[in-house]
């Protein structure tokens, strides 16, 4: 009778074993460097500049009267030497506006009409002919 415990211990250990087995058989795939990483979508274009031509660009100067163009380009000047500067009529574009151009008077001195709001004024922008090509 002795001879037979150890088999039945033996025997209930490798049906537990044979239990035990199909739990500890899970497969857990957290490797990074074997599965591909997902790639984020990549950001959107940027916008494209207005097509509209003549233009004048975000940061153009744009003054009622020739009178004060001078006095803004005078007014440049005196803020670099520390002079004493006078009130223009002036103003700084704040987006791009499509003009249309009424007269050159050499390459820093056009009068344009500005189509949006209508207004005709003077602005120190060169503006070629014929739209820069690239853009």
């Amino acid at each position: 009778m002795l001879a037979l415990r150890p088999w039945w211990s033996v025997l209930f250990a490798v049906s537990l074993a044979c239990l035990a087995v199909p739990a500890s058989a899970q497969v857990i795939l957290d490797a990074p460097g074997l599965l591909g990483q997902k790639k984020a979508p990549p950001p959107p274009p940027p916008r494209a500049p207005p097509t509209v031509w003549p233009r004048l660009d975000a940061g153009a100067v744009f003054c009622r009267t020739e009178d004060d163009l001078d006095r803004h380009a005078s007014n440049m000047t005196a803020r670099v030497s520390g002079g004493a500067t006078q009130t223009t009529d002036c103003r700084i574009i704040p987006r791009a506006i499509g003009i249309q151009i009424i007269s050159r008077q050499g390459p820093g001195r056009t009068q344009v009409k500005l189509s949006a709001p209508d207004e005709t004024g003077w602005t120190d922008v060169w503006l070629p002919d014929k739209a820069p090509s690239g853009r």
